[in-house]
């Protein structure tokens, strides 16, 4: 499937294995969570960057003791309306520390690029090459935003608050009390699970 990476498509080295499929020799490899759990110590041998994929229902900290071993954590979008994916990215980004690729799989949808990057996405497997130019309008349709997340953009208090010489307000990441998800309504679409993003279309004007 087509990749994109900084707003460009570029080659996959990475070959998604099925659990029943052969290991490549000496390649990048993205198991399924079920194939880390039988195999673990056999992929930890291989000399060769190892991925995991982890579908809506499994979240990250089922693998969070090994997260430094995989160079790719990918995430799985089964339809629209399940945005799990969403708090699971953010949770790895801003939570668990993790710094390596993190891929959007399945149903990813243009409309939806925006709210991925913010979250913590930084690769995005597409159905077609030619949705390349929609993916980069849709990622063009909102400049300045409300909340603080974890794509390193300033929200529009911070902003704000540089234009009236009070300098940059440090964003905060939303927390929780216990291992549940943090919450995505800073980022994420308006979905069955997902609240919606506040952001604002237009300059900001200082007052």
């Amino acid at each position: 499937m087509p990749l994109i990476k900084d707003n460009e498509l570029v080659p996959d080295p990475w070959v998604t294995l099925g659990d029943d499929e052969a290991l490549p020799e000496g390649a990048p490899a993205i198991v399924s969570f079920e194939r880390w759990q039988s195999e673990r110590e056999a992929l930890l041998q291989r000399n060769a960057p190892l991925g995991i994929r982890l579908r809506s229902d499994q979240p990250p900290k089922l693998v969070l003791d090994d997260l430094d071993r995989f160079a790719v954590v990918a995430l799985e979008f089964p339809r629209f309306g399940d945005g799990r994916a969403y708090s699971y990215a953010r949770l790895l980004r801003e939570r668990y520390g993790y710094r390596g690729e993190l891929r959007a799989v399945g149903n990813v949808l243009r409309d939806q690029a925006l709210f991925m990057l913010r979250c913590g996405f930084d690769a995005f497997e597409l159905a077609e090459d030619s949705a390349l130019e929609g993916w980069r309008e849709s990622l063009a349709e909102i400049s300045v935003f409300f909340q603080p997340t974890a794509d390193g953009r300033s929200p529009a208090h911070a902003l704000r608050a540089r234009r009236n010489g009070h300098g940059a307000i440090a964003p905060r990441a939303e927390e929780s009390d216990d291992d549940g998800p943090i919450a995505a309504a800073s980022a994420a679409p308006a979905a069955a699970e997902t609240p919606g993003l506040s952001a604002a279309r237009e300059p900001i004007t200082a007052h």
